[in-house]
């Protein structure tokens, strides 16, 4: 699943991006109409892009952005808004946009901007798959093959080996994979992340990855950011 959060004051502008996002398979989206609900949102680290507009009630877009890369945020962002001068433009960049487009936009256009940023974010591939050594998982059946066979992780289990590969390298806290998992509302406890990752590890044994995830005590899990290195230490015993 694809997480996208939108923060844009004007409710019609909003809703009419959220239906342009839509046309992408496998997106949940979350919407937000100023800067301080923004920041708070986008410093959760569960995104997988944000769309930004720059004029905003409270804090400011460019507030936004400098505030959610001090806290260490990578996630791709894409400045939407109808400030249109290079100073601007400039001033985004500088503060760490990773895309500008000015309003009004053709909506061909931000559906393709939208695309190239989740490609270069997320590893995707043109058949909308992932890869991770010998696994490989396929975003729109949800499914898991290794050595052209597939392996049965499916539902949350899926979403959660996802989002490992996907930020690969990268401590993620227990709280970061609960809210983008399972979402702020849900009514199951925090400690459904270790019975999930302790599934997920015995179904990655059969390819020799169940040690590509590492437990980090009170902070989180990180996934080895090279599975060959993993699969040869495991080979060898």
């Amino acid at each position: 699943m694809i997480n996208i959060l939108i923060v844009e004051d004007d409710k019609t502008l909003s809703d009419n991006i959220k239906k342009i996002c839509q046309e992408i398979d496998q997106v949940k989206l979350h919407q937000v109409y100023d800067g301080d609900e923004g920041h708070f949102e986008a410093s959760s680290g569960i995104y997988d892009l944000i769309i930004l507009d720059l004029m905003l009630p409270g804090l400011n877009g460019y507030e936004v952005l400098a505030k959610t890369r001090q806290a260490g945020i990578e996630t791709p962002v894409l400045i939407l808004t109808a400030k249109d001068g290079l100073e601007d433009k400039v001033e985004g960049f500088q503060n760490g946009a990773d895309d500008y487009l000015t309003k009004p936009f053709y909506r061909e256009e931000l559906l393709l901007r939208i695309q190239a940023l989740l490609r270069r974010s997320l590893g995707l591939f043109n058949d909308n798959s992932l890869k991770y050594g010998p696994l490989s998982l396929n975003l729109n059946q949800h499914t898991v093959s290794f050595a052209d066979n597939d392996i049965n992780i499916q539902g949350k289990e899926f979403e959660l080996l996802a989002y490992l590969i996907q930020n690969k390298g990268i401590i993620l806290t227990k709280e970061q994979i609960f809210d983008r998992i399972w979402g702020f509302n849900s009514e199951t406890g925090i400690t459904v992340v270790e019975v999930y990752m302790s599934n997920l590890r015995k179904h990655l044994k059969v390819a020799g990855l169940d040690k590509a995830i590492k437990t980090l005590r009170n902070v989180g899990y990180i996934m080895a950011e090279n599975p060959d290195d993993v699969i040869e230490v495991t080979a060898n015993g």
